[in-house]
C-alpha cells in the first residue's frame, strides 16, 4: 500500500486534488515553557508544550474539514464529537514522519511548495525537525478509500531502490543516511 493508490490515475481521465498544509501554534511556546523551568515549575512546563502541540493538531484537523467543506465531498457531514475524533470522515491527512509516510525528507518539498518559512515562520531544521516544535505539515488525501495505513518492515533492496529515486529526484538522496533509513 503506499499513499499514490489514494489519487487517480492520469489514465482514468478524473479530476482529483490532494491538499498540502503546515501550520504552527508554536511562536512563543519555547520561551514560556524556559519562563516556567527558571521558576521551577516543570509541570507547566510541560503542559504548555503539549498544549501548543494539541493545538497544531487541532489546527490541522480544522483546515482538513475546511477542506472536505470547500472541496464538496464534505458538505453532507454531519458527524458527532465522537465520530470525529474517531475520524469517521471521508480522506485523510498523512504526515512526514508518521506510519503512511515515515520519511522526513519529503518535508523540503512541501515547505517549497508552499513556501513555509516566508508564510509561517516555521523553520525546518538540518534533521527535518520542524521549528518552533509545535508545528505540523502533511497533506490532504480526499479518495473515498483513503485510510491510514502503517508502511511495514522493507527489505535491503527496498530500501536501495528507494535511495537510487529520491537521488533521481533530485530530492537530497544523501538525506537517507541522516534519517536512519540507511544501507
Amino acid at each position: 500500500m503506499a499513499l499514490a493508490d489514494f489519487v487517480a490515475p492520469r489514465t482514468e481521465g478524473l479530476i482529483d486534488y490532494i491538499g498540502a498544509f503546515a501550520v504552527t501554534t508554536g511562536h512563543g511556546t519555547q520561551e514560556l515553557a524556559e519562563r516556567f523551568e527558571r521558576d521551577n515549575d516543570q509541570y507547566n512546563s510541560i503542559m504548555a508544550k503539549a498544549l501548543a502541540d494539541r493545538l497544531a493538531e487541532a489546527f490541522a484537523e480544522y483546515l482538513h474539514k475546511r477542506v472536505r467543506m470547500e472541496w464538496g465531498y464534505g458538505k453532507e457531514e454531519h458527524l458527532t464529537h465522537e465520530e470525529l475524533i474517531a475520524e469517521k470522515y471521508r480522506g485523510i491527512r498523512p504526515a512526514p514522519g508518521y506510519p503512511a509516510c515515515p520519511d522526513h525528507t519529503e518535508k523540503p518539498i512541501l515547505f517549497d511548495l508552499l513556501k513555509v518559512h516566508e508564510a509561517t515562520g516555521i523553520v525546518l531544521t538540518e534533521s527535518y525537525a520542524m521549528f518552533p516544535a509545535a508545528s505540523v505539515c502533511g497533506l490532504y488525501f480526499a479518495h473515498k478509500e483513503a485510510h491510514y495505513f502503517a508502511v511495514s518492515a522493507i527489505g535491503k533492496d527496498q530500501v536501495e531502490s528507494y535511495a537510487v529515486r529520491k537521488r533521481h529526484d533530485g530530492c537530497r538522496g544523501r538525506a537517507l543516511a541522516r534519517t536512519g533509513v540507511g544501507i
